[in-house]
């Protein structure tokens, strides 16, 4: 019991989340992002062909390394996000300088509804974690100034969130 409990605790207090293994329901749900809908791009990036979006395959923080996505995902506050698209486009990186983060329906076309854990297409996103994406959406009306739509590849879905909690970034760009 205190073996339980002491890695209960381990978890609990980690940063890092915790990685479980991807649950796909082939029989519930057609497939909403079938592999053949992405164009491997050789360089860490893959085009949506079917919404002309170019996205990283790998979120913030993560490298593209031999055909996946190594090291974990950052976490960061909203502003900060956007300013992770601001820095890959002056680096010269990938090749473009119109890097952005997704508004909701970008980010909503990308997950898999057969899956859970994450909800994503790990063929085409390998190693996302099943937690909170960044949105460039923000909802109207200065009520809502401070607060920005998220989106988790876990079971929660959609949300409306503090601009100030700290989440991941995965970064698209509208394809030539």
């Amino acid at each position: 019991m205190r073996s339980v409990c002491l890695f209960l605790l381990v978890i609990a207090g980690s940063a890092e989340p915790v990685l479980a293994e991807q649950r796909c329901d082939t029989a519930a749900y057609p497939l909403s992002s079938p592999t053949e809908r992405f164009a491997d791009n050789g360089d860490g990036t893959v085009t949506d062909r079917q919404a002309q979006l170019t996205w990283m395959r790998c979120s913030a923080g993560q490298d593209w390394s031999e055909g996946t996505c190594a090291g974990p995902a950052a976490a960061y506050d909203w502003a900060a996000a956007q300013g992770v698209a601001a820095e890959m486009n002056a680096s010269g990186r990938h090749f473009y300088n119109d890097w952005r983060v997704p508004t909701l329906r970008e980010l909503a076309m990308i997950t898999e509804r057969q899956c859970e854990n994450p909800r994503i297409n790990l063929g085409v996103f390998p190693n996302t974690p099943a937690v909170v994406y960044w949105t460039e959406s923000s909802r109207p009306g200065e009520d809502f100034v401070d607060f920005a739509y998220a989106l988790s590849f876990g079971p929660e879905g959609a949300l409306h969130l503090s601009k100030q909690e700290q989440h991941q970034v995965r970064l698209v760009r509208t394809s030539d």
